[in-house]
Order: structure tokens, then C-alpha cells, then sequence
């Protein structure tokens, strides 16, 4: 059995690829780290690789994994790469995978939200905005765990909120 002892970090990695890299800044400096370990690093899926397979492998990372940290972005609840039907191998005639694999039409980032709480990981909602907008957030994680704001306003411009961050994730 393995123990529980990675933070694993979701998010839209094509619209908060930022928000994404900026907490893996503040973790990997001596003055601002967050003090996780990213369970990204253990095994790595390839773009190219079937939905199913890449699930799989997320589904090893959150296995490891004691935190769940979802960054939400504007897009992020309406994400939908990772479901059956974008997959070559999904035959949408008879809405089956034709390799025999059972038909899953969650995102990645569903199945990521859905899986880290049936298995009662710490949930933690990060906004990348000065705000926290629930709409935007999945349904599976919308009313559970610590949401906050990853950044504030100040003269008009959006900044990094490392002290909220640093809170909500302890």
C-alpha cells in the first residue's frame, strides 16, 4: 500500500498553465516555498497516449497523493479533453471504444475532481482571479474543501496572493 503523501495539482493546462507555474515557483524557492511535492513527477502519460490510459495514470498520481489542489480558470468546468468521445478508438455509432475499453465521457479534470473525492483527499480550489466564482468550478469539488482567491487587485491590475495560497494549502 502506499502512503498518501503527494499534492496533486489540476487544472485547464492550456488556459492556467500560469497559475500552474507559479505555485511550482513559490514551492521551488527558498523565500516563498509552499513545501509540496508534486505528484506530477512520479509517472508522466503522453499526449498521444488513449484517454483511458492517460486516466489511468492520473488515477496512480492521485492514489499517492494527500492534497488535491484544482486551480480554476475561466474555462476550467467547460474543459472537456479527456472524454470518450474526442478518442480515435470511440466508434460514436455504437458509442463504444472499439479496443473493448468501457466508455468514460468525463473530462480530465472531472474524472480528476470526481476521483479525489470518493477517495476523501484535502480539497483545495484555487481562483486564478481576485475572486472566487463557483460557476466556474466543477460540481464534483464546488461545495467542499478551501476555496480561495490566488490573486488580489491593487491599483487596477491583478497580483499573485502568495500569503492566501500558502494558507489554503497549509
Amino acid at each position: 500500500m502506499a502512503y498518501r503523501t503527494k499534492t496533486y495539482i489540476a487544472a485547464d493546462w492550456t488556459g492556467d498553465k500560469d497559475a500552474v507555474d507559479q505555485l511550482h515557483k513559490w514551492n521551488d524557492s527558498k523565500y516563498w516555498s509552499l513545501s509540496f511535492t508534486d505528484a506530477h513527477d512520479l509517472t508522466q502519460a503522453r499526449d498521444g497516449s488513449l484517454n483511458c490510459s492517460i486516466k489511468t495514470s492520473l488515477g496512480k498520481r492521485l492514489d499517492v497523493s494527500k492534497a488535491f489542489v484544482l486551480i480554476i480558470g475561466k474555462n476550467t468546468k467547460t474543459v472537456r479533453s479527456g472524454s470518450c468521445q474526442y478518442c480515435n478508438s470511440y466508434n460514436s455509432q455504437t458509442k463504444s471504444c472499439v479496443r473493448g475499453y468501457s466508455v468514460d465521457y468525463r473530462s480530465y479534470i472531472e474524472y480528476e475532481c470526481d476521483k479525489a473525492v470518493s477517495d476523501g483527499l484535502k480539497i483545495i480550489v484555487l481562483y486564478k482571479a481576485a475572486t472566487i466564482y463557483k460557476t466556474n468550478c466543477p460540481d464534483a469539488v464546488k461545495n467542499t474543501g478551501t476555496h480561495t482567491a490566488m490573486c488580489y487587485r491593487k491599483d487596477g491590475q491583478l497580483y499573485w496572493d502568495y500569503q492566501a495560497v500558502k494558507d489554503a494549502i497549509g
